[in-house]
């Protein structure tokens, strides 16, 4: 019997996805009203159909890339859809607007770049420089905008995103083209050859410092970390990095009172449960009353009687809060696990990666995104000090939807390259 292709399989899984997203909108609506309406397969129709859509790009465009990533983003994706939609039809309504832009991206991406996306190497410099430039757009009069004390935004007219999102997918071209030339002098520990990396990554910090937005900061942080040890395989960096990351935190949270107030927090909730601490505290509640099987999709308890939202940012920065507390235990460890799979898979493209371009490529884009999920999770289960990123492909909004399908796109071309026949 002949074995499916690799496009079969990535067809097939999105098939089973799309199932899934089915009925993951009938329990919502099932447990809203008892019955099943149409709109709920509607829904479910209109998401495989706009994975369809990137499955066939993906197949005339990378037809030997790897079969899996496209339907785990699409599993998290359905995740996410379903569960905003749980908290506000009207954020699921514009959440999958931003889905058919994501996959209009990723498709204009594949195809922008399947000859050779080897060639955005030669143009790492302009790229880092445009990373700056993107970090630093929140921080301009007129157009930055402060939200919760964190100068994340850009407002331009109707337009508003996180211009810090795209930032990170350059940063990662930027590390990949200047590691992988400078690779064997930067393991030798040549002080000269670190000044283009140590310029570009300064700059980033002190912008990233400047807008108050610490957890892109933290995550930056550790991709260039987790980059250069892949390059260089000297565990002194790292050693050395931590080190100054350390004693950076130190300084910052004595200058920052927003940086001092998330510590806080973070070593003691408890006395702050009705003012900064209010969110953290009701979010492990909620994680608490979901238990081992979870309330059920569509059952769960997030608003007061008089229609109070418990937990600001449901969506957003807690929606991990939120399924755990309909999913249980047994349900966000299996989301956990899907994000687990998608990280081994990323990680299998780096080591199959022929060029070195292509693995440091598929390595930082993978550890960026397995990273944003541990420091997402970490704070809301207090592991770690909270922090503002979102949970990628299941958070609302627009702009960390975007920069994850390029991350995607990204991921498919290395891969396409790797496993491709040779002549």
């Amino acid at each position: 019997m002949r074995a499916l292709s690799a496009r079969n399989r990535e067809l097939l899984n999105l098939l089973v996805v799309g199932m899934l997203t089915g009925l993951g909108f009938a329990s919502v609506y099932i447990a809203r009203s008892e019955i099943v309406s149409p709109e709920s397969l509607t829904y479910a129709a209109f998401f495989l159909l706009v994975y369809l859509v990137a499955h066939v790009v993906a197949r005339l465009t990378v037809p030997y890339a790897d079969p899996y990533l496209l339907p785990l983003a699409g599993f998290l994706t359905a995740i996410g859809l379903t569960e905003i939609y749980r908290l506000n039809p009207d954020d699921a309504f514009r959440q999958g607007l931003w889905v058919v832009l994501g996959v209009a991206l990723f498709s204009a991406a594949l195809v922008a770049l399947r000859s050779d996306y080897r060639r955005l190497e030669s143009y790492k410099y302009v790229i880092g420089f445009g990373a700056l430039v993107l970090l630093a757009l929140p921080a301009f009069p007129v157009i930055g905008r402060e939200i919760r004390g964190a100068q994340l935004w850009v407002e331009i007219g109707p337009l508003q995103f996180q211009p810090g999102e795209f930032a990170k997918i350059l940063l990662i071209v930027f590390l990949a083209g200047y590691l992988r030339e400078k690779r064997e002098v930067l393991a030798q520990g040549r002080l000269k050859d670190f000044g283009p990396l140590l310029l570009i990554w300064g700059g980033a910090m002190a912008v990233l410092v400047q807008t108050n937005d610490l957890g892109s900061g933290l995550l930056y942080f550790g991709i260039f970390l987790g980059m250069l040890y892949v390059a260089t395989a000297r565990l002194v960096f790292v050693m050395g990095g931590m080190a100054l990351f350390l004693a950076g935190s130190a300084f910052v949270y004595r200058i920052i009172p927003r940086v001092e107030d998330r510590v806080t927090i973070w070593l003691d909730p408890w006395p702050h449960a009705q003012d900064e601490g209010y969110q953290l505290v009701q979010s492990l509640f909620a994680i608490a009353f979901g238990g081992f099987g979870g309330t059920g999709l569509g059952k769960g308890t997030f608003t007061t009687s008089d229609g109070t939202n418990l937990i600001p940012d449901l969506n957003t920065d807690f929606i991990y809060a939120a399924l755990a507390h309909e999913l249980g235990l047994v349900g966000i460890a299996a989301v956990l696990l899907v994000y687990m799979l998608f990280a081994m898979r990323g990680f299998r493209v780096a080591m199959l990666a022929q060029d070195g371009f292509s693995k440091l490529l598929a390595a930082g884009l993978t550890f960026g995104f397995a990273l944003q999920t541990f420091i997402i999770v970490g704070g809301v289960v207090r592991l770690i000090p909270l922090t503002g990123i979102t949970l990628p492909f299941v958070s609302y909004g627009g702009s960390s939807l975007l920069a994850n399908f390029v991350l995607l796109a990204g991921l498919l071309l290395v891969s396409n390259r790797a496993l491709a026949p040779r002549d």
